[in-house]
């Protein structure tokens, strides 16, 4: 048997909730079950801070920087002179 929950909702996201279902020919509740198994999908594929480095290492460097650019714009050299690695 499946469990049950009972949840409140603000009228305006309520009225959302019923509006969608209406536009797809779904209950409010099917909709909620397919929100919350998304939600947790989501949640689960959330990365360590080690598997993004593996992803984002191919990339650090690959770009090349105008430096004379870089040292007109007062903005772009402060965000340089801050994450430039010594």
């Amino acid at each position: 048997m499946d469990a049950q929950v009972t949840l409140r909702l603000p009228k305006d996201l309520d009225r959302a909730l019923a509006k969608a279902a209406k536009a797809r020919g779904l209950k409010k509740s099917h909709l909620v079950r397919e929100a919350v198994a998304a939600y947790l999908a989501r949640e689960s594929d959330e990365q360590s801070p080690e598997q993004l480095r593996a992803v984002l290492d191919e990339f650090i460097g690959s770009m090349p920087l105008d430096h004379d650019a870089i040292m007109k714009d007062p903005i772009a050299r402060q965000i340089y002179e801050h994450n430039w690695r010594w």
